[in-house]
């Protein structure tokens, strides 16, 4: 019974997020959230490791100030006890040039007291600076032009 709650406050979670709500999904978080993403911080500053509303209040601010139309399908979530963990395909349209990038994520959420208290991202970051760049890293990397497979 628990699980189901914390798979539909995730649930609820992303929607509000996704939909352009930063205060409504910093309301479903813990004050002390803590939020990991392994990313080149060079390159997506606005990612890494961040601890409190404050911090994530920021770095989404910046999110939804890149980016306009934002959504996600949810094309797994399993939950056990306070724990969720959800594969996400994003989708994400740059403000800029209107260019839509799109990635895989694994997120994992871990709850406390019917709020989210620390989120762990794991990304194809290689894809998605490549999305971000709109380059093709690899040929930038080897000097040699990419097989477009």
């Amino acid at each position: 019974m628990g699980e189901d709650l914390n798979r539909q406050r995730v649930l609820n979670f992303l929607d509000v997020y996704y939909a352009g709500g930063i205060e409504g999904a910093l309301d479903r978080c813990t004050d002390d959230i803590a939020f990991l993403a392994n990313a080149p911080i060079d390159i997506l500053p606005h990612m890494g490791q961040h601890r409190g509303k404050a911090a994530l209040r920021q770095m989404w601010t910046t999110i939804h100030t890149r980016y306009s139309d934002m959504r996600y399908e949810a094309q797994n979530l399993v939950c056990e006890r306070d724990k969720v963990a959800a594969q996400l395909r994003v989708f994400l349209r740059k403000r800029d040039n209107a260019r839509m990038v799109q990635f895989d994520v694994a997120v994992f959420y871990t709850l406390r007291d019917g709020q989210i208290a620390e989120i762990r991202e794991i990304i194809d970051t290689f894809d998605l600076v490549q999305q971000v760049l709109e380059r093709d890293v690899a040929e930038v990397l080897t000097g040699q032009r990419g097989t477009g497979t």
